[in-house]
């Protein structure tokens, strides 16, 4: 990757100044910061998501209710 010089970087600051406008750099330059402190802020942090459950989310009732329960065959055609 090429080294920019003072030459370049003030090319570059210029062309940025046409496109956006002065009054927009500060908005962009506080952008930018933001967005980079907020990824090495994430990078930093164990995000790592536990799922384990805390609590049964079935009662007891209702577990025993469904072993129990009579299986049907959808294939099975009955008469009434």
């Amino acid at each position: 990757m090429p080294n920019l010089g003072f030459g370049e970087l003030v090319i570059v600051l210029l062309i940025v100044m046409l496109i956006f406008g002065a009054g927009r750099l500060p908005q962009i330059g506080e952008g930018l910061g933001k967005a980079i402190r907020n990824l090495k802020r994430g990078l930093n942090t164990d995000d790592d998501i536990d799922v384990t459950p805390t609590e049964k989310q079935v009662p007891d009732k209702a577990a025993s209710r469904v072993e129990d329960a009579e299986v049907v065959d959808p294939k099975i055609e009955t008469k009434p």
